[in-house]
């Protein structure tokens, strides 16, 4: 496969982050939800809506033609419209979406990477993320030192502190 970069997202990405945000929903091929209904759930339109906001920052991964093929970013939510892995106000909650073909290639963790030293060069304290049980990307969180915090229905809260 051909290698990538990655650069910081613009406000024109909002495309593209839409994309990342129902491949990052749709992580289990054998429970996909059409793109629709991915976008028609309240809580994960605040990921996307209005981007690029004050705070916001982001990734996006492209491959050798330009082509967007991941996308990483992190908002600041607040405690009355709360994202799916809120654990305070102020707290960044960053969410990741890497296209099949490119998952297990390291498009992932050279993302995730960017965002958590931009969060913690942005003067945050900690960062945090839901995961669904049984998604694989579980591993890579632990992996770059993010903890479990609070077990819900399906999904874990993670954080990671920043030292």
């Amino acid at each position: 496969m051909a290698g990538y970069r990655i650069r910081e997202a613009r406000p024109a990405d909002s495309l593209a982050l839409t994309e990342a945000l129902v491949e990052a929903a749709n992580w289990d091929p054998d429970r996909t939800s059409p793109r629709v209904s991915v976008l028609a759930d309240p809580v994960r339109r605040r990921y996307i809506a209005g981007w690029q906001r004050p705070g916001d920052a982001g990734f996006v991964a492209e491959d050798a033609t330009g082509e967007p093929v991941a996308a990483g970013w992190y908002r600041v939510f607040s405690a009355d419209r709360p994202g799916l892995g809120f654990v305070a106000s102020g707290v960044p909650e960053l969410i990741l979406g890497v296209r099949p073909v490119w998952r297990a290639q390291g498009v992932g963790r050279s993302i995730l990477q960017h965002l958590v030293r931009r969060a913690e060069a942005d003067g945050h304290t900690r960062i945090s993320l839901s995961v669904q049980r049984g998604n694989f990307a579980q591993r890579l969180y632990l992996s770059e030192g993010f903890v479990t915090v609070e077990q819900r229905a399906d999904a874990d809260v993670m954080v990671r502190t920043f030292l």
